[in-house]
């Protein structure tokens, strides 16, 4: 009974094993794209500073140009769902790395005490393979996510002034002052 259950778990987790190295895979070329994407928005943002009328790489400005009615709520939602997918790979990759190290483990501990060293090393290459990948793809989910709560924040705090009726001019969009800053620099 004990080797049946022992059998079939081995057999379940083996199961996992592609679907995980896709998953990886699909999220650590999605970080590369979010990184472009982030790129963008930054850049944006500098010429929308810099030009004084546009708003493109402040979402929630447009968001709320584009949903005049919407409450303080609507924005709050709107921004946490801004960030929710690389949130979630951020958190996520890390554990399906985990498992995509854990799954080749047994065939290679298998593969030692069988004496097939072409097994261990073929496992292994998988297994650490994986999860650099799973390590690289949620740091740069993590930084670009850091970043981005932080330009968040400004902007709900800027419109948080206009909606107060505090006359804050184009100039004072968030990030102007770190343009600003960089060229007095």
């Amino acid at each position: 009974m004990s080797q049946t259950l022992e059998t079939l778990m081995y057999q379940t987790g083996q199961v996992f094993l592609i679907p995980t190295l896709l998953a990886i895979a699909l999220l650590f070329l999605y970080a590369f794209y979010a990184l472009g994407a982030f790129g963008v928005q930054a850049w944006q943002r500098r010429q929308a500073v810099m030009s004084f009328d546009d708003v493109h790489g402040y979402p929630l400005i447009a968001w709320v140009r584009a949903n005049p009615q919407a409450s303080a709520e609507d924005l709050d939602v709107a921004a946490h769902r801004m960030l929710e997918f690389p949130r979630i790979a951020t958190r996520v990759v890390p554990m399906l790395g985990l498992v995509a190290t854990m799954i080749p483990m047994g065939p290679a501990l298998k593969g030692l005490s069988d004496g097939n060293l072409a097994q261990v090393s073929d496992n292994l290459v998988i297994a650490f393979s994986a999860v650099i990948l799973a390590l690289l793809a949620a740091s740069l989910t993590y930084w670009i996510v850091s970043v981005r709560r932080r330009w968040l924040a400004e902007e709900l705090a800027w419109l948080a002034k206009q909606q107060s009726g505090a006359q804050a001019s184009v100039t004072e969009l968030p990030y102007a002052d770190e343009v600003e800053a960089g060229a007095a620099a």
